[in-house]
Formats: C-alpha cells, structure tokens, sequence
C-alpha cells in the first residue's frame, strides 16, 4: 500500500471511529434524557398525589356528609375544580365559598353536569345570598329549607337517592345541600334529557312543570332560561381563564 493510501485509509477508520464513538455518546446522552425526564415525571405524580391527599383531608374537617369511601377524581379535577371555585368566589363578591365551589365542581363533574348550572340555581334559590340558612315562604306544603330550597317531604327520598343521611338540620348545610342539588338535577336530566325540563321541574315540581307544559306548549320558564343564560355565560368567562 502506497503511503498515500495508507494516509487516506488510516484517515477514513479514524472518521468512522470517532463518529461511531460520537453515536454512542448521542445514544448515552438520549438514555440519561429520558431517565431524568422520567424520574421528573414520577417526582410531579407523587407531589400530586401528595397534594390531593392533603386536599382531601382538609375536606372531610369541614364536609360532615362525605362517604366513607370518597376519593377525589384525580389531580386534573381537583385542580379545574379549583379555577371553578376561584372564579365563583369573585362572581359571588365572596358570598359563595372557594370550599363550596371546589366541592360543587367535584360533585358536578361526577354526575357530569355543568356546574355552572348548579351555581346559578343556587343563586336563583337563595335570592343571590348564598346563606346556607335561607327559609322560603311558606306554602301549602310547608316551607323549602337552605341553598338548594328542599322541603322536608322531597329531602328524604333525594337523600335516599343520594345515598346520603337525612336529618331536617342537615338542610342547612351548604355541603349537604350541593349533593343533593347535584343528584337531584342528574335525575330529573335523566328524565326529560332537557334543561328545560329539568329545570322547570326542580323549581315547581314534577306536576307543576307539566302543568306549565300544557299551558305553554313547552318548559322555557323564566327560571329554566335565567339558570341557563348565565351558566354559558359563566362558562365563558372561566374559559378565557384557562
């Protein structure tokens, strides 16, 4: 072999040494990516987990009706529940608490609900108050108790339905008042499929939403088209937040 050749051949292996060496490395340098994106990645799910167990302890000091076997849905919710509460908490000019709101927007997602709609039936229900304590007048079946307004012969059985304890004073409570506002609703949409309907029914009854039907030829109450119309635009607004 000429001098040369062996110049330009000793050349050639050492290119191909040194860029096999240089893939190597790359390939080295990949691995170590992933395992420290990896390790990144189990660090955030165990500091969410640490967060929703801490969340979720805090809920059952202050939530007397809570399930025994109640777990939060996961981080995404508990986290979308809380830009919910946030935004609720100033519509409400703080008349509505971050821990109802959080606690509405869990509830309402598991029945897969707006909570929006929960949220503006609560305010509609209270004349804009929010006061847990709120007494309706007195009708010929007695009076309606608390945010969500359930009289004493209807709380028991959406109790019931709730899988919830019923005890009168117990319609006082904001939390006990949002899950049965929240099972209430997923019934009754289960019934019509219809806001509307829904509504119309939650607000007169099951007969005097039908009543209303036939003397109208639909259920577009003023109650039902409020609830809605500013549910969307609520939902709007916490959009544009996200």
């Amino acid at each position: 072999m000429k001098k040369n050749q062996r110049i330009i051949f000793i050349a050639a292996a050492a290119f191909v040494l040194l860029g096999g060496t240089s893939i190597v490395l790359a390939f080295q340098n990949i691995q170590m990516q992933e395992q420290v994106e990896e390790i990144k990645a189990e660090k955030q799910k165990q500091k969410e987990q640490q967060i929703l167990e801490e969340e979720m302890g805090r809920m059952e000091t202050y939530i007397d009706t809570l399930p025994d076997d109640y777990e939060l849905a996961g981080y995404d919710s508990w986290q979308r529940a809380s830009i919910i509460a946030d935004h609720l908490y100033e519509d409400s000019d703080g008349r509505f608490k971050e821990e109802w709101g959080t606690f509405l927007a869990l509830e309402a997602e598991r029945k897969n609900i707006d909570p929006f709609l929960v949220y503006e039936l609560l305010r509609v229900e209270t004349g804009d108050t929010f006061d847990p304590e709120t007494v309706g007048p007195e009708t010929q079946y007695g009076h309606a108790y608390g945010m969500a307004q359930f009289m004493k012969n209807t709380g028991p059985w959406i109790a019931d339905m709730a899988d919830l304890p019923y005890e009168d004073d117990l319609l006082f409570d904001p939390f006990y008042s949002i899950q049965l506002s929240v099972v209430y609703l997923e019934f009754l949409y289960s019934q019509y499929e219809d806001w509307d309907y829904a509504l119309t029914a939650y607000h007169r009854g099951i007969y005097g939403m039908e009543a209303y039907v036939e003397e109208h030829g639909d259920a577009k109450s003023w109650y039902a088209v409020e609830i809605q119309e500013n549910a969307e635009e609520n939902q709007q607004l916490v959009t544009l937040d996200y």
